[in-house]
C-alpha cells in the first residue's frame, strides 16, 4: 500500500525511537522529500545536512530506489548519531563533522536538504552555492511545532533564513508553512 512507510524509513523510525531521538523528520516532509529524490537526474547528487536518526536520508533514499545512479551525501555533527546505523546502500556517502567546514570541498549538488542550524541558520549562502542550476533546495521547520513557541532570538534567525530564500537573486522559492513542519522549497537558476 502506498501510504504506508517505504522500508529504509521505517527501519530508520525504528532507530530513532529506540535512541530516544525525537527531531526526526516528518512524513508529510519525508514523502516531498521521497518525490524530489526521484525526480532527481540519471547519475545526480544528493545532499542532506542534518543526518540525524536518518529518517530523512531514508525518505531520500526511498525516493531513488531501486535505481543506484545517484549518490547522496548527508552530513551530521554528531558521529554517534549519524543515521544511528543501519544497512545504507552503498550509494550512500556519511560525512561526520562541522557543515560549514565540509560543503566548501564537496562541490554541487541537485537536491540538497538542509535539516540543521549549520547550512540553514548559519552558512545558507554556502548551502545555496552547493546547488547545481536548476538544482532544488528544501528547508523544513519554518513554523513552530504544535503547542510550542519560539524565543525571539530563535524566531528572528529563522525569519532571516526566511527573508534570504524568498529573496535571494539566484532562487526561485515559495514559502509552504501549511506543509509538514513548514517548508521553504527553492530552485536554484544558475552557478
Amino acid at each position: 500500500m502506498k501510504d504506508e512507510m517505504p522500508e529504509p524509513v521505517r527501519a530508520a523510525v525504528e532507530r530513532a525511537r529506540a535512541a530516544g531521538f525525537v527531531y526526526s523528520c516528518e512524513p508529510a516532509v519525508g514523502r516531498l522529500l521521497a518525490t524530489l529524490a526521484a525526480g532527481v537526474r540519471e547519475g545526480g547528487r544528493v545532499l542532506e545536512i542534518g543526518t540525524g536518526a536518518g529518517v530523512g536520508l531514508g525518505w531520500l533514499v526511498s525516493g531513488l530506489l531501486p535505481r543506484t545512479d545517484a549518490t547522496v551525501t548527508t552530513i551530521e555533527r554528531d558521529p554517534g548519531r549519524a543515521g544511528l546505523g543501519g544497512d545504507w546502500p552503498s550509494f550512500v556517502d556519511f560525512r561526520t563533522g562541522d557543515a560549514l567546514e565540509l560543503l566548501p570541498g564537496l562541490g554541487t549538488y541537485d537536491l540538497v536538504f538542509a535539516d540543521a542550524e549549520a547550512g540553514k541558520q548559519m552558512g545558507l549562502e554556502l548551502t545555496i552555492a552547493a546547488l547545481n542550476p536548476r538544482g532544488v533546495l528544501v528547508v523544513d521547520d519554518m513554523v513552530p511545532a504544535p503547542g510550542t513557541v519560539w524565543d525571539a532570538e530563535f524566531a528572528g534567525r529563522q525569519e532571516a533564513v526566511r527573508r534570504t530564500l524568498l529573496g535571494h537573486e539566484r532562487l526561485v522559492a515559495v514559502d509552504l508553512p501549511g506543509h509538514g513542519s513548514g517548508i521553504i522549497l527553492a530552485t536554484a537558476q544558475s552557478a
